[in-house]
């Protein structure tokens, strides 16, 4: 039986094929301008198959893109032998035009900083690299290089995969420390790492975070109405017993936004003094009275009023 792929294919030249293209090729550019405008002329070495290409351009003049091109395409190759289909036909372009815009950009615009501050230069390459990634993952595709031997690792040892992606940017800058011999460059290659990995999660999330709780109630009825009437929003009863004595519990759930937890947390002082309360962050809520499930996500979505 052959391998089934991830996702399911769009159809050719519809609405949707055509806006994540046109989102595969916003972020190659932003992405690419990230490398060129901050990273590459401090020789700051992100982790990462463009990493390397960083280390290769600095001492042997070697074209960043076409570096990362190179590298890519056998990494590609073998992560459709192990993985399957899995790397769909925007990947190809994605590998391609980053590659190619880095060169382009750079033929263009020259190897200067464009920022004099190595620190500011480091943390605005990791938004500007951040926001690309989020876009190309998006629009269904990906950048290749580490996340594949990530996912091979992941498939032939059990290794987990965000710990796979760590250890392989580990290993790259600490590639970078002996071949440039500064630790420094080392530091800031953390921090453009830590920013980009930030900015991905709020592109592919929106920059809304909502927030969830967990009431542990004995007036559960009450604050449903409160819930439902006062506030129009929904959520859910768990049974529920408690551990000392014992007593069943209904446990009520929901989410919302910052400004509504503030005010449920109002309706649960006047309803129960004597509640129990817990709230976390929910960096993505999907379904009715959010964002549907259905939809593709929008950078920078935020809930309906």
């Amino acid at each position: 039986m052959s391998p089934v792929p991830f996702l399911k294919p769009e159809k050719l030249y519809s609405k949707d094929w055509w806006f994540n293209y046109v989102r595969l090729l916003l972020g190659a550019i932003i992405m690419a301008l990230g490398y060129v405008l901050f990273i590459v002329p401090y020789n700051i070495v992100p982790g990462g198959v463009y990493g390397v290409a960083i280390i290769l351009h600095a001492f042997y003049g070697l074209p960043v893109g076409t570096m990362g091109l190179i590298m890519n395409i056998p990494l590609l190759i073998w992560g459709i032998k192990e993985l399957g289909p899995r790397f769909g036909a925007k990947t190809v372009v994605g590998l391609f035009l980053v590659s190619g815009l880095i060169d382009l950009f750079t033929y263009w615009y020259g190897s200067e900083p464009l920022t004099k501050d190595i620190l500011m230069s480091s943390v605005f390459g990791g938004i500007f690299i951040g926001v690309g990634l989020g876009l190309i993952f998006q629009s269904k595709a990906t950048t290749a290089g580490s996340d594949i031997i990530a996912q091979i690792m992941n498939k032939r040892l059990k290794f987990p995969l965000g710990q796979a992606l760590i250890l392989i940017d580990t290993a790259v800058v600490t590639i970078g420390i002996v071949a440039f011999k500064d630790v420094n460059l080392a530091l800031y290659a953390v921090v453009t790492i830590v920013v980009t990995g930030k900015v991905i999660d709020m592109v592919m999330s929106g920059l809304q975070v909502y927030k969830s709780a967990m009431i542990v109630t004995s007036r559960p009825e009450e604050l449903k109405h409160r819930i439902l009437y006062s506030m129009v929003r929904g959520g859910t009863f768990f049974q529920a017993e408690g551990m000392y004595s014992g007593k069943p519990w209904r446990v009520v759930f929901c989410t919302l936004t910052r400004r509504e937890m503030v005010i449920l947390q109002e309706h649960v002082r006047e309803v129960d003094p004597n509640a129990f309360m817990t709230v976390f962050d929910s960096s993505e809520v999907l379904g009715e009275g959010f964002k549907a499930l259905l939809e593709e996500p929008k950078f920078g979505e935020k809930p309906p009023a």
